[in-house]
Formats: C-alpha cells, structure tokens, sequence
C-alpha cells in the first residue's frame, strides 16, 4: 500500500500562532489581513451530510465475457479492504453519512426473466455493507440513494444496451425493475435505502447517434430522459413504492449533468407544473459538476431550479449525487463551496471515490478520486483523500450551514453550526491563493478556542494536527499557507 506522502501526513503537530487586535471593519491590521467571518447564529439549510459512491459495472457490454469492477475490491486482500472501510466509515476517517449505489443494466436480462441482484453488485454491497456496520459501531446511521445506471436493453426502441430511446411498452416493466431493486437491497440486505433516483445524466441527447445507438466504448450506462418522461415516472414510481409497502422510500428526479441544465433544461419547470409529480417528490437531486466557460458544458453552481421546487414546497432537501474531484486540490475543494452555499444544497456525493483506473475504458474523464487501486492488489491514499476529510468531518448529518463570508474570492468559508448535535461547530478556510494573513471573526459560538487540522497541495501536510487557535476578543488571527484547507473544530 502507498500513501500519498506518508511522512508528511504523520508530521509532529505544530502550534498555530494567533495575534491579538481588536476587529475593525473593512479589511484588518492595517490591510494586512483579510476580512472573514464566521456566524454560527445566522443558519441556513440542515446538513444531511457528505457521502461515497463505490462504482462496480459502468461500461462493460458483456459481463460473462468482460466482468466489471472499476471500484476495485474483488483484487483486494481482507486486510486492505478493511483498512479502507475504516479510513472511509470509522471514527477516525471520513465518516461519510450518505451512500450512492447504482443499479446497472444487468439484472435482468428478457422481459419476465428473474431477478439477478447480486452476480453484478457483489463488490458494492460488501463495501456498503461493511460500511455500514462500521458507522453504526461508532453510534452514527447511512442513508442510501440507489441510482438507475441505465436500463435492461430490451426496454429501449434501439433493444442493445444503452440505447437511447425508451420503449413505453415497458414502462410497468421499468418500474417494477427499480421497485424490486429497492425491496432487495432494504430487505435481504437489511440497507437503509431512503431513495431511488431515476436516471444518470439523462438529460444529454447529444451521446448518441441519429439512430440512437452509442458510438463510443468510453460511454458509461444511459438512457434519454426527456423532461416529461421524469415527470411521468416520478409519479408511476412513488405509487409502485406505495403498493410494494415501500412508502419509506421516497422517488428523486434522476441526476442531470449539473444545476444549470436542471433548471435551464426544462426539468425543475417541469415537476413545478404538474401537482402530483410535485407532491410525489422525496428529493431534489442532480450532478454538481462546474465549468464556469460558456459552451456546450458550461454549468454554473445555481440554486434557481432548486428555489422553484422549494417554492412549492419548503421542506424539500437537495443533494449533489455526483461531482468531480477535479485534481484533488483548493480550487475543487472550493467547488464544493459552490454547490452548497450557491446551489444551496444539503448533501454532496462524489463521483467514484475508489477507483481501479484500468477497469474504465480509455481512462476516466474524472480520475480524481480518494483511492486508487493498482493491478498487483495494492492501493493507494491519493491527495483527494485528505482534501474531502477536511469538508466531511466538519460537516455531519444534523448540522446546519451557517453564515460565513470573506472579503477575498481567493478564500472560500464552509461553516456548519451543530445544531444540537453531539458534533462541535466547524468551519473550513479554503485558499485557492498565495499565502494571507486572516482575521476570522467569530459569532453565535461560545467557543474560546478550536482545534486546527490542515492539507496543503504540496503535500507536506495531510489532515495534519496544528494545534489550538484561542480566539481573543472574539476573534482568530490565521496565516492560511497557499494552496491550503484548513478546518477549525470549536472545543
């Protein structure tokens, strides 16, 4: 097993520095020091958490012939996996709180065939599984979405695998596919399956030809998911869901590529049209993945189709249910402070956060990742490991996000305030700059000091300890290195 540089990670913790001033308005100590606050009183959405997605079958055409694990487990000894269920869910790890799983096209293969459940999902279901009972051996809970890859071939126009168009013959087919999916997963393995979400970036017509066939190897599961047809289903599902005794889970939207083309593409407008499929809604689901350049991918962290829905209905939750980890540095860690206080989200799932890079086809257009798993049955901790425990640890399931502002766009500020919950007000610092100087004002916390974990991108320092900060004057004095995220936890 290699660790992305090990020494540095396990650097002597080093106490962090804090000058005394009054806090002034404007910039600070003689604009020397950038502008922050953190207001844990000032709250926003409830937090659900930060969670993982293990990926198994995503591209393979023929199992028999070519079976799939891109996440990696089925080369791996007990010993590894259990070091990285434990980095993953154990106390000391990320303690992620939500779970993607998807459902491949695979389990069933002709219409009227039986299930196959567990032949293509072996490797995800002892990673959750195992998951699992470490996160409820330390007192905490998952929740689980399960997510429609793409569909059985016969249940399309084109009858191959991915193809583009769905056959309305087999609608009934269709739902009971993903009902029965749920009953298995929540029933024999006993999961804690609260969503199914109907589609993987369905609304992208442009991945296949005229004739709706795909024309690219590198293409993972899909299918065309027009506006009106996630209406539809979102509607025939829930009452499905209902019928199987299965009204706890609840039906989510599917998963376009981003918020923008959620709301830009017709989809938010389309559930806030019709009543029922608004009333159906469990969730408010979508990729977060962010190009701020104008163009065919262009896709912004906006809250505008989310507002829509919560418009109608206050109580719904929004969660990112894939978003890149880009090079695993402070400029994606800063995305993740897009989708949550520009978006306005209360949950964010990564793509793929273990990832066997030979099992995707010309390689993964978002190699980033948390783990990766090499073909002689070793692993390694990449960088996007320690950047992600910087943001999961602080913000926990029950939390809320807070008020925190910077007058700088190079620093970006998460804030979560406990809420109630046995976790300690947090916040994460974010530099996507040259080393500052900040003066972090403190409010609504009777916090007098906090504990200071820290990642920096020239990997000398990985979630490395650095001390206690005492705030003076309600305030902390802070030198946040260049390329760095640091996470502050109130005592």
């Amino acid at each position: 097993m290699k660790r992305f540089n090990v020494l540095a990670c396990l650097a002597a913790t080093v106490a962090v520095v804090n000058v005394g001033s009054s806090f002034l308005h404007g910039q600070e100590l003689d604009f020397r020091a950038v502008r922050v606050e953190v207001d844990f009183g000032k709250k926003f959405q409830v937090w659900d958490g930060f969670g993982f997605n293990y990926v198994e079958a995503c591209q393979t055409r023929d199992y028999a012939a070519n079976p799939q694990d891109y996440g990696g487990f089925s080369i791996l000894d007990v010993t590894k996996k259990k070091e990285i269920i434990e980095l993953v869910f154990g106390e000391e790890g990320l303690k992620v709180a939500l779970i993607k799983m998807f459902l491949d096209p695979f389990h069933q293969l002709r219409p009227g065939d039986p299930y196959d459940h567990e032949t293509y999902t072996q490797n995800m279901r002892l990673f959750v599984r195992e998951g699992l009972k470490t996160t409820r051996a330390r007192g905490g809970d998952l929740t689980i979405i399960t997510t429609l890859y793409g569909p059985p071939a016969y249940m399309t126009k084109q009858k191959v695998l991915r193809g583009r168009d769905f056959d309305p013959q087999h609608k009934q087919d269709l739902v009971n596919y993903l009902v029965d999916w749920v009953r298995f997963l929540r029933e024999k393995e006993g999961f804690p399956v609260k969503y199914i979400s109907l589609h993987n970036e369905g609304e992208d017509w442009f991945r296949w030809t005229q004739a709706g066939l795909t024309d690219r190897d590198s293409h993972d599961y899909n299918l065309f998911w027009p506006p009106e047809q996630v209406v539809e289903f979102v509607k025939l599902v829930d009452t499905a869901l209902k019928q199987a005794g299965l009204e706890e889970v609840k039906v989510t939207p599917g998963e376009t590529t981003n918020w923008y083309r959620f709301d830009h593409w017709g989809y938010a407008d389309a559930l806030a049209e019709d009543a029922e499929a608004l009333r159906a809604l469990g969730l408010i689901t979508s990729h977060g993945f962010y190009s701020g350049t104008f163009g065919r991918w262009f896709g912004e962290h906006r809250s505008a189709g989310i507002d829509k829905l919560r418009g109608l209905r206050a109580e719904l939750h929004a969660w990112v249910t894939s978003t890149s980890w880009g090079q695993m540095d402070a400029k994606n860690t800063k995305e993740f402070h897009g989708n949550i206080y520009t978006a306005k989200v209360n949950g964010i799932i990564p793509w793929a956060g273990i990832q066997r890079p030979t099992k995707w086809t010309g390689g993964d257009p978002n190699p980033g990742c948390a783990f990766k798993v090499n073909e002689d049955g070793t692993y390694e901790i990449r960088r996007g490991y320690w950047m992600y425990k910087q943001l999961s640890r602080a913000g926990q399931p029950g939390m809320v996000v807070a008020k925190a502002t910077a007058m700088d766009s190079e620093i970006a500020v998460i804030a979560f305030a406990s809420n109630g919950t046995p976790n300690p007000d947090a916040f994460v610092v974010i530099n996507i700059g040259k080393q500052k100087l900040l003066k972090i004002r403190i409010v609504g916390s009777d916090a007098k000091a906090f504990q200071v974990f820290r990642t920096t991108e020239d990997g000398k320092e990985c979630y490395a300890p650095r001390g206690r900060l005492v705030c003076e004057e309600n305030a902390l004095v802070y030198e946040a290195p260049e390329l760095s995220v640091t996470t502050f936890f109130a005592e």
